[in-house]
């Protein structure tokens, strides 16, 4: 067994371990609808919330809300994904991990 391996191992380990935990503190806000509809969403891509302003809910117009519903959790999770690329950058060095960069 090659020791150096392992340690090498362990540390790009502890790094990945460590880039979860800054990815988890990036939180990014997106809306749609003119701020009817505004979203959170980490920098692990995970929805932390949603909120709907009352003057959105119209029975009759159910569709709108779901598209900026959609609309608002897209935007939002692409801001993410681009501020987690600049995260995971900055942590690896440059250095291209496969599905991390």
């Amino acid at each position: 067994m090659n020791f150096s391996n392992v340690k090498q191992a362990l540390e790009l380990k502890k790094k990945l371990d460590q880039m979860q935990k800054e990815l988890a503190k990036i939180v990014v806000e997106a809306d749609a609808g003119h701020g009817a509809v505004k979203v959170s969403v980490n920098g692990q891509q995970k929805l932390l919330s949603v909120k709907i302003s009352p003057e959105a809910i119209d029975p009759n117009k159910i569709q709108r809300l779901e598209e900026w519903i959609v609309k608002a959790v897209n935007e939002a999770v692409e801001k993410s994904q681009k501020e987690g690329a600049k995260q995971v950058a900055g942590l690896t060095g440059g250095l291209k991990i496969p599905g991390l960069t």
